[in-house]
C-alpha cells in the first residue's frame, strides 16, 4: 500500500475516534460531577479533562458541533453537581469555543452562537443555582466581552489580508508599468534600427548589393530578436504612456562593471563572477538580468549591513542563472516592491526565482531564466 493511501486512512480513522470520543464526552462529564467516590473521580477525572482538550481542538473542523457539544456536557455537569466552581467551569469553557467562532466565522453564524451561549449560561446558572442579578449580568458581560474580542480579532485579520492583497496587485501593477516602458524602449531601438538599415539598403541596393543583403541581414536579426521579446511578454503588459520613458538604450549584464562601481562608491564591494561561455542574450533576458542584479545589491547596500556581496552570471545551456549573495544581516522574505518586481520579471520570462536568507548568515536572490541564444 502507497504511503498516501495509509496517510487517508490514518486520518480517517483519527476523525472517527476524535469524533467518538466526542459524543461520549457529555456522558463523561455527567458521571464525574455525580459520582461523589473518590475512586471513581481519580479515573473520570482525567478522561474528562482530556476529553475537554480533544473537544476544543475539533473546534477547527467543526466549530458549531464540538461547541455544541461543550455546551452539553457542561450543562450536564451543572446539574449532576450545582455549584460555583461548575458554573465557572461552563462559562469559561464555553466562552472559548464562542469566542474562536467569533474570530473564524462570518457574523451571521458567531452573533447567534454568542447571544445562545449567553442566554444558555444564564439559564443554566439559574436553574440549578441560587443567582442574583450581579452574577447573571457576570456571565452576560464575559459572553459579550468574548464574542466582541473574537469578531475583533476576526475583523483584523480579514482587514490584514486585504491590506496585504491591495499591496502586493499595486506592488505588481507598479512593476508592469516599468517593465512596459523597459519594452517600449526596446522595440523603439530596435525599430530604430530597422528603419536605418532599410533606408541604407534602398539606396545601394542597384550599385552595391553585398552592403544591401548586409542591411537586409541586420533587419532579420534585430526583427527576430524583438519579435521573441514581444511574444514573451507582451500578453502580460497592459499599455502605459511611453512619453516618459528614457531615450537611451536599455542596460545589460555588459553594464554590470557600472553598477558594481556605483555599489563600490556607496560602500559595497560587488565581485562579479561569471560561469560558462558568456554569450549574446535576447534583449528582455538580459534588461531582466542586470534589474534582478540591481535590485539585489541596492537592498545590500540598504539593509544589509555589510560591506561586500557576490554576483555570480551563470551561462548554462539554454538558460542563464543569476545568483546574489552577501554575508549580512539577513532579514526576511518581504512583500515590499523590489522583491516582488524581481519575481514578477521572471515569471513574465517563464523562469524561477527564489529570495531568503542563508542558513550560515546573510541573504540569496537566486534566478534560472530560459535564454536561448539571440539570433
Amino acid at each position: 500500500m502507497s504511503a498516501l493511501p495509509v496517510r487517508r486512512v490514518s486520518r480517517g480513522a483519527g476523525t472517527v475516534l476524535a469524533w467518538s470520543g466526542a459524543a461520549v464526552y457529555p456522558v463523561v462529564v455527567f458521571l464525574t460531577f455525580s459520582h461523589g467516590r473518590s475512586a471513581f473521580q481519580q479515573l473520570e477525572i482525567p478522561v474528562a479533562a482530556g476529553l475537554t482538550v480533544l473537544v476544543l481542538s475539533l473546534l477547527r473542523r467543526r466549530a458549531l458541533a464540538a461547541h455544541a457539544i461543550l455546551l452539553l456536557a457542561w450543562v450536564f455537569a451543572m446539574v449532576s453537581l450545582p455549584s460555583g466552581a461548575v458554573a465557572g467551569l461552563l462559562v469559561l469553557i464555553t466562552d472559548v469555543s464562542s469566542g474562536y467562532i467569533a474570530a473564524t466565522r462570518p457574523r451571521k453564524v458567531s452573533v447567534p452562537v454568542g447571544a445562545a451561549t449567553g442566554v444558555l449560561q444564564a439559564a443554566a446558572v439559574t436553574a440549578f443555582l441560587n443567582a442574583d442579578e450581579i452574577l447573571l449580568m457576570t456571565i452576560l458581560l464575559a459572553a459579550a466581552v468574548t464574542y466582541m474580542t473574537g469578531n475583533s480579532l476576526r475583523t483584523r485579520r480579514a482587514h490584514a489580508e486585504v491590506m496585504r492583497e491591495q499591496a502586493t496587485a499595486q506592488a505588481v501593477a507598479a512593476e508592469r508599468l516599468r517593465i512596459a516602458r523597459e519594452l517600449h524602449d526596446m522595440v523603439a531601438h530596435s525599430i530604430g534600427i530597422i528603419a536605418i538599415q532599410a533606408g541604407v539598403g534602398g539606396r545601394v541596393i542597384d550599385t552595391q548589393p553585398a552592403e544591401a543583403r548586409n542591411a537586409l541581414d541586420a533587419i532579420e536579426a534585430t526583427s527576430r530578436d524583438t519579435l521573441s521579446g514581444l511574444r514573451r511578454m507582451l500578453t502580460a503588459l497592459r499599455r502605459d504612456d511611453p512619453g516618459a520613458a528614457p531615450l537611451g538604450p536599455a542596460p545589460g549584464l555588459d553594464d554590470l562593471a557600472r553598477l558594481a562601481e556605483a555599489a563600490g562608491d556607496a560602500g559595497v564591494a560587488v565581485d562579479v563572477r561569471t560561469s560558462g561561455e558568456p554569450r549574446a542574450l535576447p534583449p528582455d533576458v538580459d534588461l531582466s538580468a542586470y534589474r534582478i542584479v540591481q535590485e539585489a545589491v541596492t537592498n545590500v547596500v540598504r539593509h544589509a549591513d555589510t560591506d561586500r556581496c557576490r554576483v555570480t552570471i551563470g551561462y548554462g545551456d539554454g538558460e542563464l542563472a543569476v545568483e546574489i549573495e552577501d554575508d549580512g544581516a539577513g532579514g526576511v522574505v518581504g512583500t515590499g516592491y523590489g522583491l516582488v518586481g524581481m519575481r514578477e520579471r521572471v515569471a513574465l520570462l517563464r523562469g524561477e526565482f527564489a529570495a531568503g536568507p542563508r542558513p550560515g548568515g546573510g541573504f540569496r536572490v537566486a534566478a534560472r531564466i530560459p535564454a536561448p541564444a539571440a539570433a
